[in-house]
């Protein structure tokens, strides 16, 4: 049974009650739900770090959002709504189960899987006969993570693979996942549908496409969020112009977007208004259009859906139907309960929740802070000493269950370097019970800046600047184990292999638990030639078989000459993991190796067809090609190579000699002059004095 608030009755005996507001009498809804809804289509639109104010419809005057406006002139919009979380996978999880964070177990991006016996909105629609549908845009909502139970089709085909920026991950374009959205959608015509669209386009890093990228040259946020509003059209314009079945459509965030208040540049460290609150518009048949003022959480979408179509609500819901009559003031569903742990359980730092109620909000931390957000939309006078007695009464609300969030689960590599590229916090607590002001995120926010920035500097690939930023964190806070990888990371990247290790090595001296500073020390001694014992550090951790670490171990494996070995490990990793290019990838590398070109091409040309933007599968599919058919092909591949990273040194020399061979001298001047222009001499002190003979030569 989900508990209620244990404390609520102290809000009422103190004053600290919740009330309807902002919704009269004339245009609030009925106590039934609307009858034209039963049995209609449902759309739920989940629009990744959309702050509430970011749109046309809630006043900004900054940016063009035509299709969500007349969405929101034509439904309700609850004008008071926050998440519960300032993350992606619990905030959906919150959505989709109508349920709490601590009563689904979903607490943060990373190490956590919600529970198959926790049933999702889809589970109950399709088995109330509606087919289901669900298109997501981010690797924090891969189906691994739990959320595709109950649907017919859980389509999240993101681009897979490697890069040499760790950092920098394809994202799915808002366009690319309606696309297909909307194909399922027409494809079910007829039958009850139920279809969850998440787009992820406003999300760091913002760079939205042409013409919305000189269109907010100076606002690249708002530029996303206009885009996405675009690329909605083609689903949500039939449905607004009634050329499409009546449809209840539900619009949120699941976050919000600092954009630098109060010292954070993104979200997931604090839960002010900015990343808390949210935008909420429900359209539809019955739907009163209008503004409602009450509160609205997430966890009142699901009941709110339920109740529309007529169906049975699950018993012990904490949330309820935003369509419904008002609620008598003391009422739990007039709280609001948020919680903000990403950085206590990849850091160690303070946990942070909280309460709303009555337009008060408590944040409960070793410096807790209290606002009054009828007086203090901003949040920038914290009331805590002046009204104890409000503070208490919330604090004294707080669900019991939530104080102590559950240790985490474990975090596989590949998991671990998709949200460090989304930015998200990937490590370990270090097992703390206790804090203090010195863990307090409002005094550590510039440790946290110094993180986004040095994630920001390595994916534009200003490595030196990132290890320098790196030391700086780690001079301030040596239990940063982060920021000691990403030192490493940088380092590597600079030809600093020793250093590298050096770091390695002593960070994995204090946390030896950390499974991939293991896995980056063991690449790290592989680069260096060292790769006997890149093997023995590799071995034991692979045992479990998770992809990043047997591809480490298999490249290792052949770098010793255990060719063999190596493909064994790298057939097991393509076994398991089959829609993961980079085993493909290794093993087209290995074939070669063997002398084995035309098994090399195969394996290499199912990993492009994987992922297209691969430049070491181009790099190396030109080697197998040449030798297979010649100059022709290669030729072509290692182009491709080069335009996708122009680090690709080995295809720029291949590609300087061998389009020399082919009567191409042009070309080739043009690949040798930017290979000896860029080229790292540590790695290619022979290759260098070659492209420099034959420049030399060329013009005399």
């Amino acid at each position: 049974m989900h508990r209620r608030f244990s404390g609520l009755a102290a809000l009422v005996v103190l004053g600290v009650q919740a009330a309807a507001c902002g919704s009269s009498p004339a245009d609030a809804p009925s106590s039934s739900p609307p009858a034209a809804a039963r049995g209609a289509d449902v759309v739920l639109l989940t629009l990744d770090t959309l702050r509430a104010d970011s749109l046309g419809f809630a006043g900004n005057r900054e940016v063009e959002t035509p299709l969500l406006d007349r969405l929101a002139a034509q439904g309700r919009v609850y004008t008071d709504a926050h998440a519960h979380n300032v993350v992606t996978l619990p905030s959906h999880a919150n959505l989709l189960t109508g349920l709490y964070p601590w009563q689904h177990g979903v607490r943060d991006n990373t190490g956590f899987v919600l529970a198959p016996s926790v049933p999702t909105l889809a589970t109950l629609l399709r088995q109330a006969g509606w087919a289901t549908g669900a298109f997501v845009s981010a690797y924090p909502l891969d189906a691994g993570f739990g959320l595709n139970q109950g649907f017919d089709v859980y389509d999240d085909r993101f681009p897979r693979g490697s890069r040499p920026d760790d950092f920098l991950m394809a994202e799915r374009r808002g366009d690319q996942a309606v696309a297909p959205a909307l194909a399922w959608w027409t494809a079910q015509r007829g039958k009850r549908r139920f279809l969850w669209l998440h787009l992820y386009d406003p999300h760091s890093p913002y760079d939205p496409p042409e013409p919305f990228r000189s269109r907010y040259r100076d606002r690249p946020y708002l530029g996303e969020v206009a885009a996405t509003d675009s690329f909605l059209a083609p689903l949500l314009g039939p449905l607004l112009d009634g050329k499409e079945p009546p449809a209840l459509v539900v619009m949120t965030a699941d976050h919000g977007e600092s954009l630098g208040e109060h010292g954070e540049l993104t979200h997931g460290l604090f839960a002010y208004e900015g990343t808390l609150k949210v935008p909420l518009v429900v359209w539809g048949p019955g739907v009163t259009p209008g503004a409602d003022g009450r509160p609205a959480r997430h966890v009142d979408v699901l009941p709110t859906v339920l109740g529309a179509l007529g169906l049975t609500l699950p018993p012990d819901l904490p949330g309820r139907s935003l369509l419904a009559a008002p609620l008598d003031a003391a009422d739990p569903a007039q709280v609001t309960y948020f919680e903000s742990l990403s950085t206590h359980l990849n850091r160690g730092w303070a946990p942070l929740r909280g309460l709303i109620a009555a337009r008060k909000k408590y944040i409960e931390l070793p410096l807790p802070e209290l606002y009054d957000l009828a007086a203090d939309p901003g949040e920038a006078a914290n009331r805590f000493a002046d009204d104890r007695r409000a503070a208490r009464a919330l604090a004294a609300a707080l669900p019991e269950e939530s104080v102590w969030p559950p240790a985490k689960g474990k975090i596989t590599p590949e998991q671990e370097a998709k949200l460090r590229s989304l930015g998200y916090s990937v490590g370990s607590s270090g097992g703390k019970t206790e804090w203090t002001a010195a863990d307090d995120p409002k005094n550590l926010v510039e440790i946290d800046r110094k993180i986004h920035q040095t994630v920001e500097l390595y994916s534009r690939r200003r490595f030196a600047e990132a290890a320098a930023l790196s030391r700086e964190i780690l001079a301030a806070r040596p239990d940063m184990t982060e920021a000691a990888e990403h030192l490493a990371l940088s380092l590597r990247q600079l030809e600093r292999h020793e250093e590298a290790i050096e770091v390695l090595r002593a960070t994995l001296a204090r946390a030896p638990e950390q499974t991939s500073l293991r896995r980056q020390l063991g690449m790290a001694l592989a680069e260096t030639g060292r790769s006997a014992e890149a093997v023995q550090l590799l071995q034991p951790i692979a045992a479990d078989g998770d992809a990043t670490t047997l591809n480490a171990l298999g490249a290792a494996l052949s770098d010793a000459g255990r060719h063999d070995e190596a493909v064994r490990v790298l057939t097991d990793a393509t076994r398991r993991h089959p829609a993961d290019p980079k085993g493909f990838e290794n093993l087209g590398i290995v074939e070669l190796r063997r002398r084995r070109p035309a098994a090399a091409r195969d394996a290499l040309r199912h990993a492009l067809e994987l992922n297209p933007s691969l430049p070491i599968s181009w790099n190396t599919l030109g080697v197998a090609l040449y030798q297979l058919e010649g100059p022709a092909a290669a030729l072509d591949a290692w182009k491709r190579s080069v335009a996708l990273d122009p680090r690709q040194f080995d295809a720029l020399f291949n590609l300087g000699l061998v389009a020399l061979e082919a009567g191409r001298p042009a070309e080739a001047r043009q690949a040798l002059q930017q290979f000896v222009a860029t080229a790292p001499p540590e790695r290619f002190a022979v290759d260098l004095q070659k492209a420099r003979r034959i420049l030399a030569q060329g013009r005399r």
